[in-house]
């Protein structure tokens, strides 16, 4: 989709965006259409080469772009990531929260500390984000779009292998719809995406044909 075609949809001149898990497949996209729409965009990931790769694309695009390595399941990286995005880019008006993980496995050999991985990064770093965040809306006093991205999943499990993952996804359309209802008096707008399954570098590497058989 052309830049302008973009513009003419959705108008984002000099709003500031964190988009999280952004080094590579959706995340990229996004911040990628964010940039497109007129945003400027802080790029966070655990991958900073990947980080500063899709930065650099966004300048390219002609917008400010910030690379920041950040593990969303870490509140001082989360606090960190918002801070540098404030100083540097002036505020924060959208959040996405694209960052999470699917490691594939039966749910009757899944580890403890595999489970807890799963739910750090994909429910807890959306929690931790969305709430640093938003306490920055709500000092700014001019609203915001917090966009969290769930899944299918979360509603009607796909695939077996992901009952992890699925019980993570549905965790977070839970706490969207709470959050929405929380930070509606602030004019900030909580929402939540539920994608397929995307043809995207991560899900290339991890997919398996066992793991594409349908559950029943």
């Amino acid at each position: 989709m052309s830049n302008s075609i973009v513009q003419k949809l959705l108008d984002l001149t000099d709003k500031v965006a964190i988009v999280t898990g952004a080094a590579a497949g959706i995340g990229r996209a996004t911040a990628l259409l964010l940039a497109h729409a007129g945003a400027n965009v802080a790029v966070a990931d655990l991958d900073l080469e990947g980080a500063k790769k899709v930065a650099a694309e966004v300048k390219a695009l002609g917008r400010r772009a910030l690379a920041i390595e950040a593990d969303v399941a870490r509140a001082a990286d989360v606090k960190t990531m918002v801070e540098t995005t404030v100083q540097k880019l002036g505020g924060v008006d959208i959040l996405v929260n694209n960052a999470g993980i699917y490691p594939v496995k039966p749910a009757l050999e899944l580890e403890e500390a595999e489970w807890d991985q799963v739910q750090d990064i994909n429910v807890k770093g959306t929690f931790l984000c969305s709430q640093a965040a938003a306490r920055e809306m709500v000092k700014q006093g001019r609203g915001g779009k917090i966009v969290n991205l769930a899944s299918i999943d979360g509603v009607y499990p796909l695939l077996v292998g992901f009952a992890h993952y699925d019980a993570s996804k549905a965790a977070v359309i839970a706490f969207t719809k709470s959050l929405a209802k929380e930070l509606a008096p602030h004019k900030i707008n909580v929402n939540a995406v539920a994608p397929g399954i995307v043809d995207t570098p991560g899900l290339r590497r991890l997919l398996s044909p066992w793991a594409l058989t349908p559950a029943l």
